[in-house]
């Protein structure tokens, strides 16, 4: 579904822009958004659930959610509003969880399913049933019938089937999920087991019911704005066309200082650090054979499932500052007074800001798509934008950090512009599945030697859950940024 303008993105968009339409225009918060669930489902017959209660039950959960609360518990009493006065200021953390599935929303899908559709032909030689361990598959009527009590999942009636009329029913964010965090309440729901999530939101942007969402900043980040505080964006590499095919990099950071922030800077000054001084680690370590190994960590997920689930790598998993926090810092260190968000395509990063010892560098996380609800809100319109603005902050080595091997590609390059002696392995790994693959094959000492690169997203950080447009389209258009980078490579470092 990734890029498809479906109604499960329409809605998420129309919450964050009336969220964002608050922070800037309500003068009785408390009442408007109380009146805000009968303003977005203003219609007396349901147009997706069974009744419009659901929906605006669905939409309040929604609501508190782009606020920055938690989800409400279904057996207590606890208003629409709770919380409201903690949330309605400028500095409010990101607190776990992150990501959340909201019940009355979850459509309770099969987890692991085979069936016989209607396109059984009732065939003589009925293969289905000649391989079936467990004698589950019966004929009715000249048709296939599985017996869903003695089915073992094993799948071998439907790899039979001569016109693939066995149906494999999965839950799609379960499928999503690389980790095993998905489990079932009692009424067979999604729920999303904290201790495993790694919070990468592969399965809020897999899930068709739109049950799953996560916790936002937009509200805070707003109240910040209009204290009159110098808030500093960074934005990821990522950002090029996510808010039209024609808008510039240069219209972009005119629109956010339309929007009032103070400067502009590209993420990728960070990466740009990070890949130079990842080269001479890899140099100094692990092509000496000091250490059997690097991980790269810049993606929150990954670096996270490396500790919970492979806890012997961590010393391999790169010291180095992540290109949001480098940036922050070098932001904090030219404006000591101002506040720093990043804006970028990513969930996790929302996980990672919300760690203590990064909390003084990072005030806020936004995705694309929440930026864009900030910018419908104000009704800036980023293609009728004229500026003078220009981005050139970074080299084409960092900006590549957001697709898929980018990080790997920008650290090899590095080496053999610097070190032109040493010889480099590098790997990588999208989608947290392959990731735990290749970290296992990394502690079996199957990758000595090697730099790996892992990213929760299939595709990079232009897949992020929180991106705008399809992810070929978005990996083109940054492909095209980073050509034309005024430099290819960072500086070395001494």
């Amino acid at each position: 579904m990734r890029g498809i303008d479906t109604q499960v993105r329409k809605l998420r968009r129309r919450v964050f822009k009336e969220i964002a339409d608050l922070a800037y225009n309500s003068k009785d918060l408390i009442n408007d958004v109380e009146a805000l669930p009968y303003k977005i489902v203003d219609y007396d017959e349901p147009e997706y659930r069974e009744s419009v209660y659901r929906e605006r039950a669905i939409v309040r959960e929604r609501i508190r959610l782009a606020m920055g609360m938690s989800l409400r518990p279904e057996n207590v009493p606890v208003h629409a509003t709770q919380g409201m006065e903690e949330t309605n200021i400028a500095e409010k953390y990101y607190e776990p969880p992150l990501m959340q599935v909201i019940p009355s929303a979850c459509n309770a899908c099969p987890e692991n399913r085979y069936e016989v559709t209607n396109k059984c032909m009732g065939c003589i030689a009925h293969p289905c049933r000649e391989v079936c361990p467990r004698d589950a598959i019966s004929m009715v009527n000249g048709k296939s019938v599985i017996d869903q009590d003695k089915c073992i999942k094993c799948g071998k009636c439907k790899s039979v089937c001569p016109y693939d009329a066995i149906s494999h029913q999965v839950r799609p964010c379960a499928a999503a999920c690389g980790v095993g965090a998905i489990k079932n309440d009692r009424l067979e729901r999604a729920v999303i087991d904290n201790e495993v999530c790694v919070s990468c939101g592969m399965c809020m942007v897999s899930c068709p019911f739109g049950a799953i969402a996560d916790k936002s900043q937009i509200f805070q980040l707003i109240r910040a704005l209009q204290s009159g505080k110098k808030i500093i964006a960074q934005v990821a590499p990522a950002f090029v066309g996510q808010f039209g095919p024609k808008v510039t990099p240069e219209m972009f950071k005119a629109a956010l200082k339309e929007l009032g922030f103070a400067e502009v800077y590209e993420t990728a000054i960070g990466a740009d650090l990070g890949a130079m001084a990842e080269a001479k680690h890899y140099v100094e370590q692990v092509a000496s054979g000091k250490q059997p190994f690097s991980l790269t960590s810049c993606c929150p997920s990954w670096s996270v499932l490396a500790k919970k689930f492979f806890p012997e790598t961590m010393d391999k998993i790169s010291n180095e500052l992540t290109p949001m926090v480098a940036t922050a810092r070098i932001i904090k260190e030219e404006h000591p007074d101002a506040g720093v968000v990043f804006i970028g395509p990513c969930a996790s990063k929302k996980l990672e800001a919300s760690r203590r010892t990064i909390r003084s560098d990072v005030d806020f996380v936004i995705t694309f798509e929440e930026l864009s609800g900030m910018f419908e809100a104000k009704g800036i319109d980023l293609g009728g934008i004229d500026t003078e603005e220009t981005m050139e902050d970074a080299t084409g080595a960092g900006r590549g950090y957001g697709v898929a091997g980018g990080v790997a590609s920008a650290i090899e390059e590095c080496i053999q512009e610097y070190y032109p002696d040493v010889d480099v392995h590098i790997e990588h790994a999208e989608s947290l599945s392959e990731c735990k693959k290749i970290l296992m094959l990394a502690k079996a000492g199957k990758k000595n030697g090697c730099l790996i690169e892992g990213m929760a997203c299939p595709g990079g950080c232009v897949a992020g859950a929180g991106t705008n447009i399809a992810v070929p389209q978005a990996a083109k258009e940054l492909a095209e940024f980073k050509k034309k980078a005024q430099k290819r490579l960072p500086d070395k470092e001494n």
